[in-house]
């Protein structure tokens, strides 16, 4: 009788991976060749993704066409879970930066598995309060650290440092723009940056669309000194030689031109209205 009972035990033990991992009813895997669509902003929602491998950039794009990137996601993310609070369309666009293979989860296999399946929704909620940590921890990166610092944790992130243990990793090779809005800076600074960053040998571009991202970058998240020392040495702004001038200060400074604008959250006006009313 024991045996039995312990080998029902057996069959009935769930593996949140193996789920994840492969298909069955309302789970298929899919794959998006590099700078493919996954879904578009105000698409209706048809389940959630979760990154097998490559790369996932999601973003957001304003009324007057200007856009923002959210995040870039790799593999054990999830995203496109917004309908399982009940969204009915899509908040943002996921577009594949690399080749992607993904699991997509129909939103009734998702929340079935997870009211059946203790250790998947334990993982799930786990995965939450992650993406909420990290969301807190940008805002605080935003508040507190410098345009310097912010670039550098966010490749570290991009490259996922520390979790394979390796000391380098390669990235997809983002433009300065798409930086810049994920930074909260300029495009200037992100140039001057990572100029810097790879003549001290912190990242390095590899042949085609790669940024090697080596973890002696995390010395700038590190470090004390925001490079506001070196600018203060110099006491007439006018006698700086351009070659090794700082570039624009951000607080207090001018308004820069190129300067990447996030734009305003989607659906605030409706709301307003209906407030209104």
């Amino acid at each position: 009788m024991a045996k039995q009972i312990t080998t029902a035990k057996k069959k009935h033990d769930f593996n949140p991976h193996a789920f994840l991992s492969t298909i069955g009813k309302g789970r298929d895997l899919v794959s998006f060749q590099k700078k493919k669509t996954i879904f578009a902003q105000g698409d209706s929602r048809d389940g959630l993704f979760f990154v097998q491998s490559g790369k996932v950039q999601l973003s957001v794009v304003s009324e007057d066409g200007r856009e923002a990137t959210l995040g870039i996601l790799g593999e054990g993310d999830f995203f496109g879970e917004g309908g399982l609070a009940g969204q009915p369309l899509r908040m943002s666009s996921a577009t594949s930066l690399t080749d992607c293979v993904l699991l997509h989860i129909e939103r009734k296999a998702m929340v079935h598995a997870m009211s059946v399946e203790p250790k998947l929704s334990a993982m799930f909620v786990k995965c939450l309060l992650k993406r909420n940590i990290r969301y807190q921890d940008d805002l605080v990166d935003q508040l507190f650290n410098s345009s310097e610092k912010r670039l550098a944790r966010t490749l570290l992130l991009m490259a996922q440092f520390g979790k394979e243990g390796v000391s380098e990793m390669s990235i997809p090779r983002l433009s300065q723009e798409t930086l810049a809005e994920m930074v909260g800076t300029t495009r200037s600074r992100v140039s001057f940056f990572m100029n810097r960053f790879r003549k001290r040998g912190f990242i390095h571009y590899d042949v085609g669309d790669n940024v090697r991202v080596r973890s002696s970058l995390l010395n700038v998240v590190l470090h004390d000194d925001d490079g506001s020392t070196a600018t203060s040495r110099v006491k007439n702004p006018k006698h700086r030689t351009h070659k090794s001038s700082e570039p624009p200060p951000e607080p207090g400074g001018p308004a820069d031109k190129d300067r990447a604008r996030r734009p305003p959250l989607l659906g605030l006006p409706q709301r307003r209205k209906i407030n209104a009313a």
